[in-house]
């Protein structure tokens, strides 16, 4: 289309007024503009741009700093459980996250606020989120529910979701969604399966809200379909290990 465009006007220039032109050529750039801008992903452009103000904060030195608070929200996996009933806190991805960032940001003061309980779901997360998460003054939300979700249905997971979703909007925290890490019942390679449907919902959430992904399945997915060894990154049939939960962190600090 470019080349057209270009042609069309060498071919005509004799002819063509110089301010017409000119219009041409700059809504032409317009429209150029416009289409790069549409084709990166929300993804895409968060993993750059989304967290800029926050990365700006992370290296302000003593005295000028802020407390960057960080809220972890879901079930047993951001929780910390491994083989229930044991809670490994320091190896769960929340504080793996914490010490990437402090590697990166070493000015920086942050806290990790874990909200996550063992066997909660959206609808219930989503009962106790103005008593027990926006009271925290997160600056970045994590939402990882999904696992648990699967007991709910997607319409009531989706409404839950949509909720804590717009409150923390309202509050100007970034949020940050993730899809859900493996259950070993489920077949991951399998399109469409129980997990798949809760990671398409998110997928979908995390585009029409504008707001941050993190695709703990397709990690895992894609760990299944090369080497069908998932199990070694479990520390139960739906816990992740610390190898598990190092894989989400990573994924993470992609933002940082």
């Amino acid at each position: 289309m470019v080349n057209y465009q270009f042609s069309l006007l060498k071919s005509n220039q004799q002819t063509t007024p110089l301010p017409f032109m000119k219009k041409v050529l700059i809504a032409s750039s317009l429209f150029l503009f416009t289409c790069v801008s549409y084709a990166q992903t929300p993804e895409q452009d968060s993993k750059e741009n989304y967290l800029h103000e926050i990365k700006s904060e992370l290296i302000v030195k003593w005295p000028e700093n802020q407390t960057i608070n960080l809220v972890f929200h879901g079930h047993s996996v951001p929780a910390g459980y491994f083989k229930t009933p044991d809670v490994n806190t320091l190896h769960s991805y929340p504080f793996l996250v914490l010490k990437g960032i402090k590697e990166a940001y070493p000015y920086a003061v942050v806290n990790v606020i874990n909200t996550a309980i063992g066997g909660e779901d959206s609808h219930s997360g989503q009962k106790r989120f103005n008593k027990e998460v926006l009271p925290h003054q997160p600056h970045i939300l994590f939402i990882d529910y999904a696992l648990n979700d699967r007991r709910i249905g997607l319409e009531t997971s989706k409404k839950a979701w949509e909720k804590m979703i717009v409150k923390a909007l309202k509050k100007n925290i970034k949020v940050i969604l993730l899809t859900p890490s493996p259950d070993l019942k489920v077949d991951l390679t399998e399109p469409g399966n129980e997990l798949d449907l809760h990671r398409q919902l998110i997928i979908e959430l995390a585009e029409k809200y504008q707001v941050g992904l993190v695709d703990s399945y397709d990690i895992f997915q894609k760990i299944q379909e090369s080497c069908n060894c998932v199990m070694e990154y479990m520390s139960q049939g739906n816990h992740p290990n610390e190898k598990g939960h190092q894989l989400i962190a990573e994924e993470i600090l992609t933002y940082f």
